[in-house]
């Protein structure tokens, strides 16, 4: 009998802290990578010069998510999207992939939503996001608790975000990415914009008991000895991954199949074309020269 896949994320723990952030006045001080997010995407649909009539947005943070598309609805993630097949002609997962147990089942889900030729976009957390933090806690989880465990997400590199796109049969695939570096103050006051951003500790396999009161002081004093900033304070990387892909249409682009080419590489160059049998020249050795 075939195992179950562990769960990468505990989604009781994960709903509770988005919703604590999003009913406090915190998350507006802490919701700027929301709106870079917001910002990129936008450009995006600049970019496209279509005009969306049936959008739709999947994310846990409708109070600031409706700005992309006001006239939106918006969903939250769950591991079955409420999403009917081929209903939208754009669908924007916003900040949530980098927490999906399946990410692969949620781009899928979000491309089977599309009309033929509807766009879909997606930012998340990615790559090199809390680095810092992730080998501070963990050098101080090692002298006061004499171990480890997981307390910063593992966070998927572009390559393997931009993979998503093309498993679950979207055309045109592009992922890019957008680094980040802020300083705070300390390491503190970066665990308290994650708490109010939504973006605490909600691993399945995370220490369940409470940490000994030395741990965050020592993270703390340790992340401002390896990452210190100007004046006195500390750098913290953030990498948003976006990712954009099509719903197969006959009127998209398509490479040519190898030999359908009806012109030459040498003719566009304006150069010979050598047969197979030719010969490289070797090259001649340098004459030295003497001032």
């Amino acid at each position: 009998m075939q195992q179950p896949q562990p769960r990468l994320t505990d989604q009781n723990a994960l709903a509770a802290h988005r919703a604590r952030a999003t009913r406090t006045a915190h998350i507006a001080d802490a919701r700027f990578l929301h709106d870079e997010a917001i910002a990129e995407l936008q450009e995006r649909l600049e970019d496209v010069n279509r005009r969306f009539t049936h959008p739709v947005i999947v994310s846990d943070f409708p109070t600031i998510w409706c700005e992309l598309l006001p006239n939106a609805p918006i969903i939250p993630m769950t591991e079955a999207l409420d999403l009917k097949p081929g209903a939208h002609d754009l669908v924007v997962h916003a900040m949530g992939l980098h927490w999906a147990d399946d990410p692969v089942g949620q781009v899928v889900q979000c491309a089977r939503a599309l009309r033929p030729d509807g766009l879909f976009l997606s930012a998340a957390f990615g790559g090199s996001t809390l680095t810092e933090l992730r080998q501070a806690l963990a050098q101080a989880e090692s002298q006061v608790m004499g171990g480890l465990s997981p307390r910063v997400a593992p966070m998927a590199e572009v390559r393997d975000m931009g993979a998503l796109l093309q498993r679950a049969g979207l055309a045109l695939p592009v992922a890019d990415t957008l680094r980040k570096t802020v300083t705070y103050g300390s390491a503190l006051a970066l665990m308290h914009d994650l708490r109010a951003m939504g973006e605490t500790n909600a691993l399945a396999g995370r220490h369940r008991a409470i940490p000994p009161r030395a741990l965050f002081p020592t993270t703390a004093a340790i992340y401002a000895q390896m990452f210190p900033a100007d004046n006195d304070r500390i750098s913290a990387s953030f990498e948003l991954v976006f990712l954009t892909g099509w719903a197969p249409h006959d009127s998209q682009q398509k490479p040519l199949r190898p030999g359908a080419a009806k012109s030459r590489l040498a003719d566009a160059l304006k150069v010979p074309e050598f047969g197979e049998d030719a010969k490289p020249v070797p090259s001649r050795p340098q004459d030295d020269k003497q001032d």
